[in-house]
């Protein structure tokens, strides 16, 4: 049987779960997520979780921060006046906004923290220094 190796495309089935035990991503109840093995479309320690995996196959991996999302970095926590973000953006913690790099493209940042005057805002993606186990089952693939 045909093992899964890089630039093969794969589809599977996944849940990714923290630390806790906490479910924070399923695809069992949607389609299955497809990717080419090794072209950098899903974090590094899935990509070679999966890699050698048979079709029908099944797997339970704990990645670490490293080989995930990265750990936290505290450079990526800032605040800005409260008066630089625009009045009809929605302002509580918790809330998603889009910054605008000097390229054009957009960063997604999370409200922190708000008083009157400024508002914190992290660029960590929220999964950053968490140490994901992930099942996995492949359930098909084209090989390159």
């Amino acid at each position: 049987m045909t093992q899964a190796k890089a630039g093969d495309q794969v589809t599977i089935h996944y849940e990714g779960k923290l630390a806790d035990g906490m479910v924070f991503d399923s695809s069992r109840s949607r389609d299955p997520l497809s990717f080419k093995l090794g072209a950098q479309q899903v974090i590094p320690g899935f990509d070679a979780a999966v890699q050698g995996m048979k079709v029908e196959e099944q797997k339970t991996v704990t990645i670490e921060p490293a080989a995930g999302y990265g750990d936290r970095r505290a450079e990526l926590i800032f605040r800005v006046n409260r008066k630089q973000v625009p009045t009809n953006l929605p302002l509580e913690v918790g809330s998603q906004l889009q910054l605008p790099t000097a390229d054009g493209q957009a960063v997604p940042v999370m409200v922190v923290e708000l008083n009157e005057d400024q508002v914190t805002l992290d660029g960590n993606h929220p999964l950053a220094g968490e140490t994901l186990t992930f099942d996995i089952e492949l359930i098909s693939l084209e090989s390159a």
